[in-house]
């Protein structure tokens, strides 16, 4: 049995794609790719690095794509990638001493060090955005959410010291595409729970969201970057709750 399975899901991501599974080289004895529809050359990459490659023909969401990832994986261990992620020299250390330690935990989380645009973002909310990536195969599993999803593991979670690298937001135009396919699908799984909103609101959450970013957690010592994750974050609300009330609005026609 494979010790550590390398799992990634992806679509249109030949840019990052070699970067992120190259970054797993002397851990990941195994590497997983769940592909939906690229039209690029990513299946292409990551088929000539080594990976499984799966390619479903529709879309469940986050949550149950990167399920697909784990079930298809042989590992005792999972580690989960985003496709814009890598990691370097120190984190791998960390992660062979998990694999070679008797005393390891069910499961490890480390921080994330987001990029917004090429540059570091050491505020705003976005530092150290610690996630839980590294976990046995058979204690821990994917939620269902459609967006933001997250994995749940049974006993008890330790930390790692060194970053996951991640290049969140790499032009503008990554940005507007991000924000109206996340904000879409956020206020899809809203509505399925109740929620609703106006447009008034949806204003006053993005204006909320902004002083949130650049204010309270300190965007503005980040400069210009500040600025942008902040600006961000608010058009991300703003259009995350916008949608919410356009879809309360339907519902009560």
């Amino acid at each position: 049995m494979p010790r550590l399975s390398l799992i990634v899901i992806t679509k249109n991501e030949e840019a990052a794609i070699e970067r992120c599974l190259r970054s797993a080289a002397g851990i990941a004895d195994e590497i997983v790719v769940v592909d939906s529809g690229s039209t690029d050359r990513t299946p292409e990459i990551a088929k000539r690095l080594g990976a499984k490659l799966l390619q479903p023909a529709d879309w469940p969401g986050f949550g149950p794509q990167k399920q697909r990832a784990q079930e298809a994986a042989t590992g005792e261990w999972i580690l989960s990638l985003d496709a814009d992620e890598w990691i370097e020299e120190g984190l791998r250390g960390e992660i062979l001493a998990v694999l070679n330690s008797p005393a390891a935990k069910p499961a490890y989380r480390m921080p994330r060090r987001n990029r917004f645009m090429g540059e570091i973002v050491r505020h705003g909310g976005w530092w150290p955005d610690y996630v839980l990536r590294l976990y046995r195969r058979e204690r821990g599993r994917f939620n269902d959410n459609l967006v933001h999803e997250s994995v749940v593991v049974e006993g008890e979670v330790g930390t790692l010291k060194n970053p996951i690298e991640h290049d969140t937001i790499a032009t503008p135009a990554d940005a507007d595409g991000k924000i109206e396919r996340y904000a879409q699908i956020a206020a899809r799984e809203l509505l399925a729970r109740g929620r609703s909103s106006t447009p008034w609101l949806a204003k006053v959450r993005g204006a909320a969201a902004y002083i949130r970013s650049y204010v309270l957690q300190l965007g503005f010592l980040d400069g210009r970057t500040g600025l942008r994750v902040a600006s961000y974050q608010a058009r991300y609300t703003y259009r995350k709750w916008a949608n919410v009330s356009a879809g309360s609005m339907r519902a009560r026609l």
